[in-house]
């Protein structure tokens, strides 16, 4: 039987990176509980103090319900170092395409997720082993990759 899970992301704004990760994911927006008007009235209703609150959306779902939710967390702390976890975006389509198609895909997300505010940082190109990805970095410079 398949666990049911959420991914947790510690940052510095929620809503800066539950709209990045929603358009780079085809996720959107998870609205609040019943009740409230938004995730930080429902926090408040159950005691959460006012520092802890990020001020914005800090959740997204799939809404084919498919993927986990994922939760973008404030912490008072900076990113340090480099992830010891992070996403990979399949923007290709998979290894049943040609190469050429999958990158010309790849390229046209990452070009996408620049315009979102991710940074590009390299391209893994390897023809012989048939492997084309891109290694970027989002808004707060989480690292993921697009293959």
């Amino acid at each position: 039987m398949p666990v049911n899970f959420q991914l947790t992301v510690d940052c510095a704004d929620p809503d800066l990176l539950a709209r990045f990760w929603a358009a780079a994911l085809d996720y959107v927006l998870a609205p609040p509980p019943d009740g409230h008007e938004s995730w930080d009235a429902f926090y408040r209703s159950v005691g959460v103090p006012e520092e802890e609150l990020g001020g914005g959306n800090d959740r997204i779902v799939d809404p084919r319900g498919e993927g986990p939710m994922l939760w973008f967390q404030v912490v008072p702390e900076t990113k340090q170092v480099k992830n010891r976890f992070h996403l990979d975006v399949n923007a290709s389509g998979g290894r049943s395409h040609p190469l050429d198609v999958r990158r010309e895909r790849i390229d046209a997300a990452v070009d996408r997720l620049v315009d979102l505010g991710a940074t590009r940082v390299r391209t893994s190109f390897d023809g012989e082993a048939d492997h084309y990805a891109v290694a970027m970095l989002d808004p707060e410079g989480n690292e993921f990759d697009v293959f």
